[in-house]
């Protein structure tokens, strides 16, 4: 079982059906980690069931974030008995939780695991994300040791982008998928 599953994280209220995780899933067959409450993210239930899918994968995973579901991984990757799994993590347009304007929506969420993750990474960023600054991108690439993708003004790099199933991310993550 060489061939990796690729496990999609949406962020908070999942994404629908423009969003390039979405694509991915349909045109790949990439499997989304379906979470209990989409509008009510409670950290400790997102990671617990990162934590159950991760284990019942018999080989290795590589993880495709978004947004709240970057945030998700830094935590989960902090705390996992499984972090060995994974070959690597796309994290794409994460969510600053610590943020004035998101904080009390998502309640909990704060502070930020900002540790180094156990796995190959790259972050790709937004030049004009409402929910994450350019810099605060690249200072969490930093932090977790996942090299850095400037991708230019793409808003929050989610369906209202238009980039339909983003062949551009989808290189970035079979770049990861390649790695032994």
């Amino acid at each position: 079982m060489n061939t990796p599953t690729i496990l999609l994280l949406p962020g908070w209220q999942n994404s629908g059906p423009g969003h390039w995780q979405t694509a991915w899933e349909r045109l790949h067959g990439d499997q989304r980690v379906e979470q209990h409450d989409w509008a009510r993210p409670l950290r400790g239930d997102w990671s617990a069931r990162l934590e159950e899918v991760v284990a019942d994968i018999p080989g290795p995973v590589v993880l495709a974030a978004h947004s709240l579901g970057c945030i998700l991984t830094a935590w989960w990757a902090a705390h996992t008995r499984h972090a060995h799994k994974v070959r690597g993590a796309l994290l794409v347009a994460p969510g600053d939780v610590e943020r004035p304007a998101l904080a009390p929506q998502l309640a909990g969420w704060a502070p930020i695991a900002r540790q180094r993750l156990p796995f190959p990474a790259v972050l790709v960023g937004s030049r004009d994300d409402p929910y994450c600054s350019l810099e605060r991108a690249q200072a969490l690439a930093s932090d977790w040791g996942a090299r850095f993708v400037d991708a230019g003004a793409c808003g929050h790099i989610n369906a209202e982008s238009g980039l339909g199933a983003w062949p551009e991310g989808r290189a970035l993550l079979e770049s990861l998928t390649d790695k032994d």
